[in-house]
């Protein structure tokens, strides 16, 4: 049965019928509807975050990608009038092509839309996870967001969801506006969200995490050192600006020591704070493809085997380290002149 919301407004104990649509308001797709979805992502979601929009795939270019709180990622597509059957059928496709896609590859896209790496961007947005032991891309959602829809793919949605598990859910806004130029916005899914997401649950791949250094040439190292420092991202920067100018000056760094540098160079206003912005490097440190930074940063788990802590550079790589730094700041010297 096709889903329909109405709305009545109350003019002097009277009931008035009101209707409206994007369209019939002038309002667009991609300046009103997605500008909406971006600032308030919980239109379409408690638990979803946007990290990508036009991100392309296989099979052409998909409106967002969002991440939930259990790490799925969640391909949405929107249409500003009604649903047809055949937006099913191209959201498939999208969400056959990135249940592939690899941990770094989501992490890129995270990156190039809100300026910061997918570990930091789920540890700010979802305070409760412990980032290491999530599971990215586990399973794929699939959100589908107009004004109204076509019955059959109602029908489709809800035996897809009942019959084979299958996280996909459609999200139906209604539209008003009311005789005093009010613009209202509800919405209504087919599948209760709560279902939806439990149908997501399976195990796929986990963030992989290792204390392996790497083992490049001084040439490769200082390319790939160079890449991640230049698409700088919050905890790149704090690494660049913070850390290892402070193990240039120290051969070890507590971490208490470590916020004590924060607060001295003002990148944090209290302990509580730096202390936050430590546990987001840590993460980084450990991702197992970044095995570059371990390779001339060390660390030991002197009091509990999850904290990093006495943080120092490895023998051998000061004086590397000292060039690198010296090469970012002349480059960024340039680039603000």
């Amino acid at each position: 049965m096709t889903t329909e919301i109405k709305t009545w407004e109350l003019i002097d104990g009277n009931l008035k019928p009101l209707s409206a649509s994007l369209v019939e308001q002038n309002r667009k797709e991609t300046e009103h509807l997605e500008k909406w979805i971006k600032t308030q992502p919980e239109i379409i979601g408690n638990d979803i975050v946007i990290i990508g929009e036009q991100e392309y795939t296989k099979s052409g270019k998909l409106d967002f990608l969002g991440i939930d709180k259990t790490g799925n990622t969640v391909i949405i597509e929107l249409k500003r009038d009604m649903l047809p059957r055949e937006v099913l059928a191209q959201a498939l496709d999208y969400a056959s092509d990135i249940s592939n896609w690899e941990v770094e590859k989501i992490s890129e896209i995270c990156t190039k839309y809100t300026g910061e790496d997918l570990a930091d961007f789920l540890s700010k947005k979802f305070e409760d996870i412990n980032i290491g032991e999530l599971s990215i891309n586990q399973s794929q959602r699939i959100l589908l967001v107009g004004f109204s829809i076509e019955e059959s793919l109602n029908r489709m949605i809800e035996y897809l969801s009942n019959k084979y598990d299958l996280g996909i859910n459609a999200v139906i806004l209604n539209y008003v506006k009311t005789s005093n130029n009010n613009e209202l916005l509800s919405r209504t899914m087919i599948i209760p969200e709560e279902v939806s997401q439990e149908k997501s649950n399976r195990q796929k791949f986990q963030i992989p995490m290792s204390d392996e250094p790497g083992d490049y040439s001084e040439e490769e190292l200082r390319k790939k050192l160079k890449d991640y420092f230049t698409n700088a991202n919050y905890s790149s920067n704090r690494i660049k600006n913070v850390l290892l100018p402070a193990l240039l000056k120290k051969n070890v760094l507590t971490r208490k020591g470590f916020k004590q540098e924060f607060i001295n160079t003002g990148e944090a206003p209290n302990e509580s704070q730096a202390g936050y912005f430590i546990a987001l490097i840590s993460n980084q440190l450990g991702h197992a493809w970044k095995d570059y930074l371990r390779q001339i940063i060390k660390y030991e788990y002197p009091n509990y085997e999850w904290e990093k802590d006495n943080f120092s550079i490895r023998k051998g790589y000061n004086d590397f380290v000292k060039k690198l730094l010296d090469e970012l700041n002349k480059n960024k010297d340039k680039e603000n002149k």
